[in-house]
């Protein structure tokens, strides 16, 4: 025989199992119990600067901190994760924004207009390697000409993960075809698990 074994379910991250065993036994070092200062400040800046009501996506949105925070901005949220055991954390804490809520794939779910804004936050790095050129073009194919493509990225050289680092250099292979960046800066509030490692970035989708 040539090759390894498929891995189970519960430890491959392309798998909703992997991620569902992780919220069922309280393993989710990634989740800030909160909403990171970066995202407040740039949610201000848009209310001074956009011209209607932003229509945002959260892929892999986990207990869905920030997607109560949009929706109590008044944003046109939709937050996406193909976990049940995290949509079943998500929607204890929204409210009554459980509509906000499905529980799809990012890579096929069926969107219903472009968005404007996609919120990037330990999805990326939650992702196999393999599948990255993949979620580029998705993000391209959701965003309106001009969009962006905002939030959190996890740089380094470790290649073992979740969560998956990624160099500055590969980040810009994987994304300049589409996006141009417009903002980067270190993040100050970052948790353990990424602390010294993320920056807050905008990526404008090109056209």
């Amino acid at each position: 025989m040539s090759g390894s074994p498929p891995k189970p379910a519960s430890q491959n991250p392309a798998l909703p199992d992997f991620w569902d065993q992780r919220f069922r036994d309280g393993v989710t070092p990634w989740d800030a119990g909160g909403v990171p200062r970066d995202l407040q400040d740039f949610a201000a800046a848009q209310a001074v600067v956009a011209a209607g009501v932003p229509r945002v996506l959260l892929p892999g949105c986990g207990s869905a901190w920030e997607a109560r925070f949009l929706c109590e901005r008044g944003w046109d949220v939709l937050a996406l994760d193909f976990s049940e055991a995290a949509l079943a954390a998500a929607m204890q804490l929204v409210g009554p924004w459980r509509d906000r809520l499905m529980m799809a794939d990012f890579f096929s779910f069926a969107a219903q207009a472009p968005f404007d804004i996609i919120y990037e936050r330990a999805f990326l790095c939650a992702l196999p390697r393999r599948l990255w050129p993949d979620y580029a073009a998705r993000c391209a194919e959701l965003l309106r000409p001009g969009g962006q493509l905002t939030g959190f990225f996890f740089f380094g050289s470790e290649p073992k993960g979740p969560p998956f680092m990624i160099e500055p250099a590969a980040l810009e292979a994987l994304l300049a075809s589409h996006f141009e960046l417009v903002e980067d800066r270190p993040v100050d509030d970052s948790l353990p698990v990424f602390r010294a490692r993320e920056r807050w970035q905008i990526w404008r989708k090109r056209g």
